[in-house]
């Protein structure tokens, strides 16, 4: 899957490489941003009860 990216991506190698780090940064903004909060309400680790 990674090749097949790679093999999209325009330019040589150098702007290749800048383009892969600017969509690996844009997934991970997306994930911290908009999915982990979206999804944190609904995981487990807040039902906390000490008895």
């Amino acid at each position: 899957m990674y090749g097949w990216i790679w093999r999209r991506l325009p330019g040589p190698v150098a702007v290749r490489a800048v383009t892969a780090l600017l969509l690996v940064a844009g997934v991970v903004a997306l994930l911290m941003f908009v999915v982990f909060p979206w999804v944190e309400p609904m995981l487990p680790f807040n039902d906390v009860a000490v008895q």
